[in-house]
């Protein structure tokens, strides 16, 4: 037998006394309530973050320091103007800086990342180089103002354990290469990481933050080519072996001889970046058509385009020339594209985007839209 269904009342049921009423103490206890909710939504209320684009920060020098002897190298430690927080990062980072001049280039933070307030870049004098380190050098001071981007990361520490298999960790740095290593090395230190490091240069006076490297003792080994020769693959890499993972930064020629030399040792894992454009691999030689001008370039074999457009176009903008930064980004009118980034999409490639840094023509002819 199914059982009967009753109508949903449309008046509250009787009480215990027989009044068709709620009880006022519970009437009262609840006006209490509702306005003691109203009133602490209105005394804790915040005023949401109108900040178009939270990873565009205005940042203020507040000390500038040279780092070498040699006074090649210089950092900049940059603070928000109010003081507040500053997005985390962690070990690998680098943070864009749009310079007073317009131009934009990367450099890596070398601070600490429990840092929250405070972010340190180191930079190298490059007398002929594209202007920016000599911009910095020359130009930025304390009290200047650098709006930066990021931080981002594509050089990521993994730590033994937590996303990677090896047992230690051994770093090599060469130069400049020393920043993104800095923050690694404090990181595992801290953690109780079995780690090693070889630092290399041309000599003392000529590498960055050579004391506080040397401040981690019997676990950095520094050698210089003025005190021990140009170092071996031997050299670089004492008691790597399987269950090792190797961070390496430094010149092309050193982190290519580190990665032969990985290649070829079982159960060794290998995280490197550098700091100079990659050479081009497989490169054929075509033109570029700057279609605003009509201007024709030829692009050799062995360089990129955005070598060739520099010529022609000393102001565009460029930063990692590796592929994965964006800041080279052109539209493509016309012509085959041989993409080498690692950044665009399927659906920006199909756009017409292009990072002119790395990516070729795929035939004979490209039509930019420059």
């Amino acid at each position: 037998m199914s059982a009967a269904i009753r109508p949903v009342p449309v008046t509250p049921p009787q009480d215990l006394f027989g009044k068709g009423r709620a009880d006022r103490t519970t009437r009262v206890l609840d006006f209490i309530a509702e306005s003691r909710l109203r009133w602490s939504t209105f005394v804790n209320r915040y005023e949401p973050d109108v900040r178009v684009d939270a990873w565009r920060i205005p940042l203020v020098v507040v000390e500038r320091r040279v780092e070498a002897h040699d006074s090649d190298v210089i950092s900049l430690l940059m603070t928000a103007p109010d003081g507040r927080e500053l997005p985390a990062w962690r070990p690998g980072a680098h943070l864009d800086l749009e310079l007073p001049s317009g131009k934009v280039r990367q450099y890596s933070l070398c601070g600490d990342p429990a840092d929250r307030h405070a972010y340190r870049v180191a930079v190298r004098r490059i007398p002929d180089g594209n202007g920016g380190s000599l911009e910095v050098h020359d130009e930025v001071r304390v009290g200047t103002t650098i709006t930066v981007r990021g931080p981002r990361n594509a050089f990521p520490f993994v730590l033994p354990g937590y996303g990677s298999s090896a047992a230690r960790v051994h770093f090599v740095a060469g130069g400049i290469g020393i920043t993104p290593i800095l923050p690694m090395i404090r990181m595992a230190d801290r953690l109780g990481v079995d780690w090693t490091m070889v630092y290399a240069g041309r000599s003392r006076d000529t590498i960055p933050f050579l004391s506080e490297v040397e401040s981690f003792g019997s676990r950095v080994t520094v050698r210089t080519d003025d005190e021990h020769g140009i170092p071996t693959a031997a050299d670089l890499l004492p008691g790597v072996g399987p269950d090792t993972s190797v961070y390496c930064c430094g010149p092309v020629v050193m982190t290519q001889v580190i990665a032969d030399t990985v290649r070829g040792m079982p159960g060794v894992e290998l995280y490197s970046e550098r700091f100079s454009p990659p050479p081009v691999v497989n490169g054929t030689a075509f033109q570029v058509e700057l279609a605003r001008t009509g201007e024709v370039l030829d692009v050799p074999a062995d360089k990129s385009v955005l070598e060739e457009v520099l010529k022609a176009r000393p102001d565009s903008s460029y930063s990692c020339r590796q592929g994965f930064c964006r800041t080279c980004v052109v539209r493509v009118r016309s012509g085959e594209v041989d993409h080498r980034d690692t950044v665009l999409t399927d659906a920006e490639r199909a756009a017409g985007d292009m990072l002119i840094c790395v990516s070729r023509c795929g035939g004979d002819r490209l039509v930019l839209d420059l």
